[in-house]
């Protein structure tokens, strides 16, 4: 038997408040400006990994994985995916037999800064309905609670 807090809680509860439905909004809202626009049809985590090796020079799969936030299985499978189409390199690491190298072609090096600056224009998009000042504050909010 519920409690009259309970009850109460359950009452005032409104989905569209929630922080988690409006988060998933968002993100769908993003996601679907990033499919239309994105080029070479990347999705968000072939784009990231090819950002961050452009960003940081080639490096081990498994730290660019934790670098952009993917598991040991999903970094594979973006990394193979790159690989088949001539974006990146990847070969067992030379110091580290248990390890793959992951950098990036020329053609991968291209693609990265042209797809860099079509993200911007992601961003710009997705953020369209805010002031300057309000696109600072949901970045630094952001990224106290990521």
């Amino acid at each position: 038997m519920q409690s009259e807090a309970a009850r109460g809680e359950v009452e005032s509860y409104r989905l569209t408040e929630q922080v988690g439905f409006v988060m998933r909004v968002a993100g769908q809202r993003h996601t679907a400006i990033f499919a239309a626009r994105m080029i070479e049809g990347l999705t968000p985590p072939q784009f990231a990994a090819l950002a961050k090796l452009r960003e940081m020079g080639p490096c081990s799969q498994n730290r660019l994985g934790r670098l952009i936030h993917l598991d040991a299985a999903t970094i594979k499978g973006v990394v193979d995916r790159l690989s088949a189409r001539g974006f990146v390199l990847a070969a067992d690491d030379p110091l580290d037999r248990r390890r793959r190298a992951v950098g990036l072609t020329e053609r991968g090096q291209a693609v990265a800064e042209a797809a860099i600056v079509v993200a911007r224009e992601i961003a710009e998009a997705t953020l369209e309905p805010l002031a300057a000042t309000e696109r600072q504050q949901l970045l630094g909010l952001l990224r106290k609670i990521a």
